[in-house]
């Protein structure tokens, strides 16, 4: 069964990208400092951060500042996945998006300390989709991001 997954850019404090997944009733969510790649050598470290409701999978905007997460996000990729294993340790799919195309794996690092293990590998498998060439591009445009800056209401100054 297809299910869908998102990608936002997130201007933050850092770029990062977001990847999300329709699972279990909710996103769940890893940040990729360095954006996920089609190329299959790139191991991308992606960081196991908290559920999101299924509705954020529609968001972007700007999170004002004082809050978590503030920034402009926009959505980078977004599209259906086919889920074909998932473990404790490893989430493998199929992803059927603009950008991302084909098999990826998510595979749990083992802890770094006393916490629980919150650091993955975001993997492109060797297929046809994959590009030992390829490049990211940001989606977030100056044109893109004037667009959004127009939806956030005034603050009421007193």
């Amino acid at each position: 069964m297809k299910k869908r997954f998102v990608v936002h850019e997130h201007h933050a404090s850092r770029l990062h990208f977001d990847f999300r997944l329709e699972l279990e009733g909710v996103l769940k969510s890893w940040a990729i400092p360095k954006g996920p790649s089609l190329n299959p050598a790139e191991k991308r470290l992606a960081v196991e951060v908290e559920d999101h409701p299924l509705d954020y999978i529609d968001f972007e905007g700007i999170i004002p500042e004082g809050n978590y997460g503030a920034g402009a996000v926009v959505i980078w990729d977004e599209g259906e996945f086919e889920l074909l294993e998932a473990s404790e340790k490893k989430i493998s799919f199929l992803l059927h998006g603009r950008i991302l195309q084909g098999a990826f794996t998510l595979t749990k690092l083992k802890p770094r300390g006393k916490g629980p293990a919150k650091d993955w590998l975001l993997i492109k498998k060797n297929d046809e989709q994959a590009n030992r060439d390829w490049q990211l591009d940001l989606a977030l445009t100056e044109a893109k991001k004037r667009q959004l800056e127009e939806r956030i209401p005034p603050c009421e100054t007193s």
